[in-house]
């Protein structure tokens, strides 16, 4: 059995980094803890007098666990669909956006969708190497397979998220224009507006829940037919998956979180989480109990 100790120490020096390995292959928040938990357990039941890498010791176990996890969420039929979207990652507005680097630590939602549209080895595959950089060796011993096997599977699923992986603009200020010029044309039904700041192939995702009102639209001639806000909405920016996005509001309660891919000046992503059990899960006290934003330039009520 392992040092309660030594493994805790360990545990918490590398909680960070297992936490987004697991959210990248799970994309679930609660799938996540238990991910985490699972790992202590088989951890704590494992001897390591002689290991030497206690960071790749439990990266590998986790990443175990949440193939295991996806294994049985494909078996039962759990396939995820293009509109069910991943928990999304949400906070504040930093004070100062242009002091920000979070692009460059962050994962967005469009890309994150792709990711849970791969086989389980796949997304281990693609996440363990091209994401964290592990070694082929180590994570062909993780699936049970040769090193030029799993190559195969992260080069099948990099051409899988390659029509979704260019780089959004790193400038979150000239995001939070942009998105502020979105909020205040769809408050105002301004159709001309919202075609200048949306690029023409715009996807719009809205999941809301299990209900056939979910929906994927594609086009910004048929994205501008959604995007009429409802007059008694409040958008609080707010920080989505390390982009700009916004908690709306409607009578106190929350109604949706909404996520952007701002990219040349245009958005050419809008992912919509309306579910109200899976919003009722999710943290924003952070963004909900800031001050109230100005109710000009499209920050305010819409």
């Amino acid at each position: 059995m392992a040092d309660p100790d030594q493994l805790a120490e360990w545990f918490d020096a590398s909680r960070d980094r297992l936490r987004a390995i697991a959210y990248r292959m799970l994309g679930s928040l609660s799938e996540v803890d238990d991910a985490l938990q699972e790992t202590w357990i088989r951890a704590s039941q494992a001897g390591h007098e002689t290991i030497e890498n206690p960071d790749g010791w439990l990266t590998t176990i986790l990443a175990r666990v949440c193939l295991n996890m996806l294994r049985s969420r494909r078996s039962r039929r759990e396939e995820p669909l293009e509109t069910q979207l991943p928990d999304p990652l949400v906070g504040p507005m930093p004070a100062d956006p242009e002091a920000e680097a979070i692009l460059a630590e962050s994962i967005g939602l469009a890309l994150l969708v792709v990711v849970q549209t791969l086989a389980p080895a796949e997304r281990l595959a693609f996440v363990l190497h091209d994401v964290f950089g592990l070694p082929f060796d180590t994570i062909a011993t993780i699936l049970g397979r040769s090193p030029a096997a799993t190559r195969q599977l992260a080069s099948r699923a990099r051409r899988r998220v390659r029509g979704v992986s260019g780089d959004p603009d790193a400038d979150l200020s000239s995001q939070r224009r942009v998105v502020d010029a979105f909020f205040a044309a769809a408050r105002n039904g301004d159709l001309e507006a919202l075609m200048v700041v949306l690029d023409p192939d715009v996807v719009l995702r809205a999941d809301l829940g299990p209900t056939p009102a979910s929906r994927v639209v594609r086009g910004a001639s048929e994205v501008v037919r959604f995007a009429k806000a409802p007059s008694d909405a409040v958008v609080l920016p707010a920080l989505v998956n390390g982009a700009v996005g916004a908690v709306v509001l409607r009578h106190g309660h929350i109604f949706s979180v909404m996520g952007f891919t701002v990219r040349g000046g245009k958005i050419v992503e809008i992912d919509a989480l309306g579910d109200r059990a899976r919003l009722r899960q999710l943290d924003l006290t952070t963004v909900t109990a800031a001050p109230p934003p100005s109710p000009t330039g499209g920050k305010g009520r819409t």
